[in-house]
């Protein structure tokens, strides 16, 4: 099979060092046993209601490779793998959101507000301007009702979109890059439904 030079480009630019799959393989694994202690101690009533990633390592370690600054994310309450793969959750957070733990510089997403699972990045920093979204990675905050991060990330591609095609946008870098962002989303089986 011959290839060409643009397609031995691609397969350069995306193929996976040793170091990759071991550090994929080693945040899967932690986000796994990370969801059966979490499991356990929402059975024991030590944490709050939790409901867990286990199962979704593999697409969200791939959706992490693709993630870039300035991209966003509207998921849903599984996506701890992702967010942990992006490094906007450790895994300290995720357990102080598990114990609705109100400290902020612990639980970054909500302070102990949201359930567990609730994702979400800082917009504004501690003087409450907006942080420059251009060049971060992006999560917009999780609700609960089912399916409920789909018209958000419709919007969110809209908006992107308007950024593009818009020239009196352009002038607001700390928001787009001129609509070159991409929204990424994920959704449950029972929302498919």
């Amino acid at each position: 099979m011959s290839t060409t030079p643009e397609t031995a480009d691609l397969l350069t630019a995306t193929a996976l060092r040793r170091e990759d799959l071991l550090h994929d393989y080693r945040l899967g694994w932690e986000s796994r046993h990370a969801s059966l202690a979490g499991r356990k101690e929402v059975f024991m009533g030590k944490a709050k209601f939790g409901i867990f990633g286990d199962g979704k390592e593999l697409p969200q370690l791939a959706m992490a490779r693709a993630f870039r600054p300035g991209d966003w994310r509207a998921g849903y309450y599984r996506d701890q793998t992702f967010m942990l793969a992006i490094g906007e959750l450790t895994l300290q957070q995720y357990f102080a959101q598990l114990y609705a733990n109100p400290d902020a510089e612990a639980d970054p997403a909500s302070a102990g507000r949201s359930m567990g699972g609730h994702f979400g990045t800082r917009l504004l920093d501690e003087d409450g301007q907006f942080q420059n979204l251009a060049t971060s990675k992006n999560s917009s905050a999780d609700i609960s009702p089912t399916a409920g991060q789909m018209p958000r990330l419709v919007g969110l591609a809209y908006a992107s979109k308007l950024f593009r095609n818009n020239p009196e946008l352009h002038q607001f870098t700390q928001f787009s890059n001129k609509g070159n962002e991409v929204a990424f989303g994920t959704i449950g089986n029972a929302s498919t439904s």
